[in-house]
């Protein structure tokens, strides 16, 4: 990246941490990411309150967090507006939070909850062509993301979800423990959601058409 991107990023990083979060729905979904990676960043902490009312473990608590970070940019298509964005995240939260509950009481090995990559590739027919197409992109995206993860991670969380295996599975196929097995698919979270923020510029460049240059 040369000193005018940079410069650049930096200002539209600027002008993105003072917008609403209407605004910044608004451009996430058109295919903003760095407007999401905003969102995140503004909601993450007081999301995270909410899940460790239910979760007294911190480890898991910020797994919860991730977990419901990648299914809001998941289905982001799915928020209609008629609610304020931190609180249609904050539900995602709790579900998360209380299905990785009931699943470690009954299946002490598995703390995670519902799968979110077995759903990619599968929009809301519902969805007007225009969002269904942002919506394949989307999931093309995250499904990129996967791809540049370092080999162990990427197994890891393509074994797990992709192929819905439990997590007792996953370590058996990996020769892991258990607890390195959650490791990792955490580690695999938190770096989706990263290469997603940093390849925004990347993907809007490539993306959009040449047929006059801005920076000229």
């Amino acid at each position: 990246m040369n000193q005018f991107d940079a410069g650049a990023e930096s200002l539209q990083g600027n002008v993105l941490a003072v917008a609403s979060d209407e605004s910044l729905v608004s451009s996430a979904k058109a295919g903003m990411h760095l407007a999401f990676a905003e969102l995140c960043r503004r909601h993450s902490k007081r999301t995270l309150h909410v899940i460790r009312r239910i979760i007294q473990s911190k480890e898991d608590a910020e797994d919860a967090l991730q977990e419901s970070l990648l299914k809001a940019f998941t289905h982001l298509n799915a928020f209609d507006g008629r609610s304020k964005f931190s609180t249609w995240l904050t539900r995602i939260a709790i579900n998360t939070a209380l299905m990785m509950v009931r699943k470690k009481r009954s299946h002490p090995e598995s703390s995670f909850d519902d799968d979110v990559l077995p759903h990619l590739q599968r929009p809301d027919p519902a969805l007007d062509p225009e969002r269904h197409f942002l919506a394949r992109e989307r999931d093309l995206k995250l499904r990129e993301a996967v791809r540049c993860l370092p080999p162990l991670l990427r197994e890891t969380i393509e074994i797990r979800y992709s192929q819905e295996n439990s997590l007792i599975e996953v370590a058996a196929r990996t020769r892991a423990s258990l607890a390195a097995t959650k490791t990792r698919l955490a580690r695999a979270r938190r770096s989706l959601l990263r290469w997603l923020s940093e390849h925004e510029g990347l993907y809007r460049r490539v993306s959009q058409p040449r047929a006059r240059s801005t920076w000229l």
